[in-house]
């Protein structure tokens, strides 16, 4: 009997592990599409692929964005500073492409801030209630929920976003940092180049009906 639970959960496991996709394959960016603030590079200066990873230069800003519209999902994304603490953003339910910033709501990876949430573009999240009667800030900003849990620069560090009719949840290393509503309930996703040279791995998305 015992070996046949262990049985069971091995086959249980493998069966979950098999309906994740991989957005990024590990060797080039098929199926990712790439917007530069400055139109005089090449993506290849900026996300170059190498041993499995996307290395990001930083400079200058953009983003690479999934050619896939999205709406259910549960997406894993591995990141790690390369250089030195910096600044970058993991984008989600990105409805325009444009420079230098999508609208789009960022999960913020910034050293000492990753998990809040940032709205970019004119996005909006039912929490995130603005100033009536003034001029709406460029970047709103939903605090993270929790203390940062974040890996010393050269480590990596793990975000799992599970997003369900515009319902954003957002854990950092396994804990809770973030959730809101938006009002929009699919769109892309983005990787983005901010400043700082950084690496993502294993980006993997689960899509629920």
């Amino acid at each position: 009997m015992k070996v046949r639970t262990l049985f069971f959960a091995a086959a249980v496991l493998l069966l979950a592990a098999s309906c994740k996709t991989r957005l990024f394959n590990g060797k080039d960016l098929t199926g990712w599409g790439c917007l530069l603030q400055d139109e005089t590079y090449a993506v290849k200066e900026v996300y170059s692929v190498q041993d499995g990873c996307i290395n990001v230069s930083g400079q200058p800003f953009g983003f690479l964005y999934t050619e896939k519209v999205f709406r259910n999902y549960e997406l894993d994304v591995e990141w790690r500073w390369t250089d030195g603490p910096a600044n970058s953003g993991i984008f989600l339910i990105v409805q325009e492409i444009k420079n230098p910033f999508p609208k789009a709501v960022e999960c913020q990876l910034k050293a000492g801030n990753a998990g809040d949430f940032v709205l970019l573009g004119g996005s909006e999240l039912e929490e995130v209630e603005l100033p009536s009667g003034l001029l709406r800030p460029r970047f709103p900003v939903k605090p993270k929920i929790a203390e940062t849990n974040e890996m010393p620069a050269g480590e990596w560090n793990k975000v799992h976003a599970v997003v369900n009719e515009g319902k954003i949840q957002v854990y950092l290393n396994g804990v809770l940092m973030n959730e809101g509503t938006s009002p929009v309930k699919e769109g892309r996703i983005a990787l983005q180049s901010e400043g700082g040279k950084l690496a993502f791995r294993n980006v993997t998305i689960k899509e629920k009906k």
